[in-house]
């Protein structure tokens, strides 16, 4: 199960592209960039008006969707599994721009069920965290809700059967301690 940022924005003019191809490209990218230096600087210049809007739109967005990753993983806590991965978007300037990502989350449950109660309040957090949570966050918040409601059932179950099992031995006890005094109090003993 993944949380992520919702993966809307696509300006018209350039198409968004796939995570998976963008991890050789991403790097090229920086070489690329490292190799221009100023370039970029230069490039922008040249932009018309409305792609030095779009420029600023894809901008704004990576940010934001840099910030809302990190703060699933930040609150995530052993509930996260990897790390962000992200959907690029190609600028007018050139270069890539996060326009959508996820964090691989965990939701195999623990060995216990307080293991588990944990793990669905770290999943919680992590997915309830950035400030304006996506409906994907929403979804996997709402099954880790589940999943520690089915937890807490679990161990006021197996509490309940440590506690009968409990006044069943105390029974047997008071029970096996009432037949000796009974035995004792008629003058029959038992030889063994």
């Amino acid at each position: 199960m993944n949380i992520s940022s919702t993966q809307v924005y696509s300006p018209n003019l350039y198409e968004p592209r796939n995570s998976s191809i963008n991890a050789v490209e991403e790097g090229n990218e920086k070489e690329n960039s490292e190799e221009k230096g100023s370039t970029t600087a230069n490039s922008e210049v040249n932009l018309s008006a409305s792609e030095q809007q779009q420029l600023a739109q894809l901008q704004q967005r990576d940010a934001e969707v840099r910030s809302h990753e990190a703060a699933h993983i930040a609150a995530g806590g052993a509930a996260v599994s990897g790390s962000a991965s992200f959907t690029y978007q190609k600028g007018p300037d050139g270069q890539l721009y996060a326009i959508g990502g996820e964090v691989p989350i965990s939701t195999s449950g623990g060995n216990s069920p307080e293991e588990t109660i944990a793990l669905a309040k770290s999943i919680q957090a992590g997915a309830l965290a950035p400030a304006n949570p996506s409906p994907q966050d929403l979804k996997v918040a709402s099954s880790a809700a589940l999943m520690e409601a089915q937890a807490r059932q679990e161990l006021a179950l197996e509490k309940s059967e440590e506690q009968k099992e409990k006044e069943v031995n105390t029974y047997k006890d008071n029970q096996d301690e009432t037949q000796d005094e009974d035995l004792e109090d008629s003058g029959l003993r038992l030889q063994v």
